[in-house]
């Protein structure tokens, strides 16, 4: 056995030594690391790829391995959509909020963070040409959640639309009412909707339902649009999945409230991709003979 052993160690040394006279193996190279600056690089948060920066915000913040669809401020998505020269409407708005604990500091925090005055921007411009009242929602201004001052930009806005004979679209993107607002902010679904309500008797009303469109956003005006679009693979519903499991006792299918499953359902009637996106509410916009 020993002298098997000492056979085979004796056999692996002229192997090695054939390869090193051969130059078959590499000496090893000690190689600097690569010095790469900050921020030239991201990872998509839903398939974890690493991207150059420069290339994915040039993409719209669409992943292009996966073709996730990342959240856009508010005025990201405003300079996506519109034409150059827009006016910003309704900014001279205070908040007469409840007196709920640190709420004060909660809106300053969030003023500073997304560097909007409210989760919703609401603008006067124009889409390819043609005239239109946006609306845009904003994830990253407390989770864009309604309060007092969104639902009564809302409302204002579909008031002038109505008044000026324009279309109006929004964005939504939300996390539903605000909490600190009390019953204030569940008022509001009821005030949109009846907003909604009388403009859609005259007007265009196009909802663009993004990541994530959920609870008292969803349940009101971001419903009740004429023309019903949506972002790819955006979350869409009022309660959460494993709430509504655990009511129902079922199992609920994995894509459930999911851009996708809800236009095979029939409560979408488009998914349009971010790049996409301009040219086909300005289309939309002419077929109802707006200019």
């Amino acid at each position: 056995m020993s002298n098997s052993f000492d056979k085979r160690k004796e056999e692996l040394r002229e192997f090695n030594s054939a390869l090193e006279n051969l130059q078959v193996r590499k000496p090893e190279i000690q190689s600097k690391p690569i010095d790469i600056p900050e921020g030239f690089l991201v990872v998509c948060p839903h398939c974890g790829k690493t991207l150059v920066s420069e290339e994915y915000t040039s993409a719209l913040y669409v992943c292009p391995s996966c073709g996730h669809h990342a959240r856009l401020h508010a005025k990201e998505r405003l300079r996506e959509v519109m034409d150059e020269g827009y006016e910003v409407l309704f900014t001279d708005m205070e908040e007469k909020h409840l007196d709920f604990p640190d709420y004060q500091n909660k809106l300053a925090k969030a003023k500073e963070a997304s560097g909007d005055d409210e989760s919703i921007i609401c603008v006067d411009g124009k889409i390819n040409g043609i005239k239109a009242l946006v609306g845009v929602m904003d994830s990253y201004f407390m989770m864009g959640s309604m309060g007092s001052i969104c639902g009564e930009r809302v409302a204002l806005l579909a008031e002038k639309a109505l008044k000026e004979h324009k279309p109006l679209i929004l964005f939504t993107c939300s996390g539903g009412a605000r909490m600190q607002e009390g019953v204030i902010s569940l008022f509001q679904m009821a005030k949109t909707s009846e907003a909604i309500g009388r403009l859609k008797d005259k007007e265009l009303y196009i909802s663009v339902l993004t990541d994530p469109t959920t609870g008292g956003v969803s349940a009101s005006f971001a419903s009740l649009a004429d023309i019903t679009l949506a972002e790819p693979k955006a979350l869409i519903g009022f309660a959460g999945k494993r709430v509504i499991e655990q009511t129902i006792k079922e199992t609920l299918p994995k894509d459930f409230q999911s851009a996708e499953f809800l236009l095979n359902k029939g409560y979408v009637d488009s998914i349009v991709e971010r790049k996409d996106m301009k040219k086909t509410l300005s289309l939309l916009l002419k077929l109802h003979n707006y200019r």
